[in-house]
């Protein structure tokens, strides 16, 4: 084989190797190849390894089917009571079905920007601004449902729409700041006063709880004097009740007084002074006692 021969064989070589490169495809996890035969759709690659026809099949397009998020520029919008305000939004969409996303709508990204900005404008036109403000989910539900049924026939399913940022003008923004500051002020006021509302409360009821007790200590106190007076009488009277009693039990006869009154003018006696009248009883008394104590000493 001359030279020329070993140049033919490595391009027929080289040629067998870019067919077989360009025939086998390996397809990767959630991903479509949309395949175009003579220039009209022939069928559709998912995953694993497909072999195309070289020169006849061709790629149209290379679909992810994950899901997908677009965050969208911030569109301009007016309210219902004309205040014209920033809002952008962010979709999160799925492809379904590749061929439809191919051949149904050409720039189906921008499509969905657009369609966005005009479902959020009629969306927002029927509102307040106190409503758009505070309406965030109504607002996100049905943007989802308009543009779910907009991109059905694209092969495009919007699985949620959210609002990320809603920015009004600035001398709006000022007045909401100090509609809020009041608002802020106002509850602090609020909470202070019930704050001083409450401590007054607690100190004249612990102010009532002193004097309540403090009567009730003086009330008891004096209780438990009146008991103690009342007590030390009961004893008086009975120890009175008892003397009296045994008084009464107990007789005394004359000879007894006689005796003893006696011995008490013997004690005057024994005294300074000089004269003593003694009675006649007390005299016959100390005679017959005189006689008594002869009688003995004659024993």
């Amino acid at each position: 084989m001359d030279f020329f021969g070993y140049i033919l064989l490595g391009l027929v070589v080289i040629i067998a190797l870019l067919i077989v490169f360009y025939s086998v495809r390996v397809i990767p996890q959630s991903n479509a190849y949309v395949i175009e035969r003579l220039g009209a759709y022939s069928h559709t690659l998912e995953k694993g390894m497909h072999i195309i026809l070289p020169f006849v099949d061709r790629v149209a397009n290379k679909v992810s089917l994950k899901e997908r998020v677009q965050d969208f520029e911030p569109q301009p919008v007016i309210t219902k009571d004309n205040v014209t305000m920033q809002i952008d939004t962010v979709v999160y969409f799925q492809i379904t079905d590749p061929v439809l996303y191919t051949y149904g709508i050409h720039n189906p990204i921008s499509a969905i920007e657009n369609l966005t900005a005009t479902t959020l404008r009629n969306i927002i036109g029927d509102l307040e601004l106190d409503q758009t403000l505070t309406s965030r989910d109504i607002i996100n539900t049905q943007m989802r449902v308009i543009l779910d049924e907009a991109t059905d026939p694209w092969g495009i399913r919007v699985q949620r729409v959210e609002v990320k940022n809603i920015i009004p003008p600035r001398d709006i923004q000022e007045a909401m700041e100090k509609q809020m500051r009041a608002e802020r002020e106002r509850r602090e006021s609020i909470l202070r006063a019930e704050g001083e509302k409450r401590s007054a409360i607690l100190i004249a009821e612990g102010e009532k709880e002193s004097v309540v007790l403090r009567a009730q200590a003086q009330k008891e106190a004096r209780i438990t004097e009146a008991e103690g007076e009342a007590q030390a009488i009961e004893r008086v009277m009975a120890a009175q009740a008892k003397g009296a009693s045994l008084l009464s039990t107990v007789t005394i006869d004359n000879a007894y007084l006689k005796l003893k009154s006696l011995e008490t003018m013997e004690k005057v006696a024994d005294g300074q002074a000089t004269k003593i009248i003694v009675p006649s009883e007390l005299q016959n008394l100390a005679s017959v006692l005189q006689m008594g104590k002869d009688i003995v000493s004659k024993d």
